[in-house]
């Protein structure tokens, strides 16, 4: 086993932040936003190029160049509560925009700080919507999240 791996349920940190104003985001634009809970799986979070294959008569080889960056539509899926009202169905509504924050390694602390790192992802909600199924598994509710511009794969909170 690699002597750096770590597991990452328990240490990936999520925040949902309304406004960043930069290409980083400040702890305070950050800690301003609501903190993810009770996350029972995510998937997308993945930016990739779309290589154009440029294919030449003189040779039987394709060759690429790097062609349009994309970003996958997003999922969280959030374990629905039996009672009382979720905060996150309101904070993610359809039309929403914002940033899903994602502190990959954790966070130093307890509550997000400069020099902590992260990705930043503008997205925008579809909306929240219940799931369903006969299966042996707590309720859940998901939301699509869209990309609504470059992702900063990067970023460090300042």
């Amino acid at each position: 086993m690699p002597a750096n791996a770590f597991f990452r349920r328990g240490t990936t940190k999520v925040w949902f932040a309304p406004t960043v104003a930069g290409a980083s985001p400040t702890a305070a634009e950050v800690n301003a936003g609501t903190r993810l809970v009770n996350i029972a799986d995510m998937s997308g979070f993945s930016f990739a190029n779309n290589p154009i294959t440029t294919p030449d008569l003189d040779t039987v080889f394709d060759s690429q160049i790097p062609g349009v960056d994309a970003a996958e539509d997003s999922v969280i899926t959030f374990y629905e509560p039996k009672t009382g009202t979720d905060a996150l169905f309101t904070t993610l509504a359809k039309g929403v925009s914002g940033f899903i924050v994602i502190f990959y390694r954790g966070i130093a602390g307890a509550s997000p700080a400069a020099a902590d790192k992260c990705e930043l992802w503008p997205v925008v909600s579809s909306g929240p919507r219940r799931m369903y199924g006969m299966d042996a598994s707590a309720a859940r509710w998901s939301v699509t999240l869209s990309p609504s511009a470059p992702p900063n794969v990067n970023a460090t909170l300042t």
